[in-house]
């Protein structure tokens, strides 16, 4: 009898049914059993109750009606080969479950590389990481296109899938498994809005220049300002200083020597030649 074969992907934490996808009619010599490895996790035949390993009690649930099992709080040690068996004159595998035990997957993030608008259209470049892996994907309204290769890190055997994509006007970076997913999403018309961190870095560096500058030209401005009142003060008290000698000199015959008023003689003061008088004749 050829067996069937399934993958099953789990959440580490959950439970998980597995069925046998066949009717199955046991013979009165034979049994069933669910088999993990080298263990029989249950086994049963048509007449007698089912019999559960020590090791799986409280663990899982076996429906004898169709021979399925429910395995509880699955653990990553849970994962490998889960095989239903009918054994009796010879043993036949029933199917065979290869059991695969996933983490919920993390948060992605979706970064804005560089944006443009070039006739009315908005093309994005973005980046999309997550656990160990990058996508790179050029955008526009329509449609995200893949930049390269994706880049993942060292671990590459189970790797979730990051993939990017455009929907509903927006850049969606996901990042899924088989039994969880996240997303961090974007609108493409902002992002056009938005200047990389290249560029505001470059913005931030002219502004910053442009202070400066500005204020260099504050400071020439400023001490022009403060050279051109000193001169006119110095100039305002040379021209003062010159006034008041001249002041000083004065006008002949009116002016002040030493201090003392120096009065111009009068009719009524004598002179030199009053005092001295005329020349007299001689006496006879």
């Amino acid at each position: 009898m050829k067996s069937d074969f399934s993958s099953v992907f789990v959440l580490k934490g959950q439970d998980v049914h597995l069925d046998v996808q066949e009717n199955v009619q046991l013979k009165e010599s034979e049994d069933f059993k669910w088999r993990f490895g080298s263990v029989n996790i249950v086994r049963c035949t048509d007449t007698s109750s089912e019999r559960v390993s020590p090791g799986y009690n409280n663990r899982v649930e076996f429906y004898k009606g169709n021979f399925s099992l429910l395995l509880k709080n699955l653990q990553q040690n849970d994962s490998g080969k889960y095989t239903a068996v009918v054994s009796g004159d010879k043993e036949n595998t029933i199917i065979v479950h290869q059991l695969v035990l996933q983490e919920r997957v993390e948060s992605p993030v979706l970064t804005v590389d560089s944006n443009s608008t070039i006739n009315g259209i908005c093309n994005v470049t973005v980046t999309c990481r997550g656990q160990n892996t990058s996508v790179t994907s050029s955008c526009n309204s329509s449609t995200c296109s893949q930049v390269g290769r994706e880049r993942k890190g060292a671990e590459t055997s189970t790797v979730p899938l990051l993939s990017v994509y455009l929907a509903g006007g927006s850049i969606i970076c996901n990042h899924s498994n088989q039994v969880s997913w996240a997303n961090d999403t974007k609108k493409i018309v902002q992002l056009c809005s938005l200047k990389s961190e290249s560029e505001r870095d470059e913005e931030n560096q002219n502004y910053n220049v442009g202070i400066i500058i500005f204020i260099i030209i504050i400071i020439i401005i400023f001490v022009g300002c403060v050279l051109i009142a000193c001169q006119k003060l110095n100039k305002g008290r040379k021209e003062e200083s010159i006034n008041t000698d001249y002041a000083s000199v004065g006008i002949p015959g009116n002016s002040q020597v030493g201090g003392e008023e120096q009065m111009s003689p009068g009719p009524a003061s004598p002179t030199i030649y009053s005092m001295v008088g005329h020349p007299q004749p001689p006496a006879c």
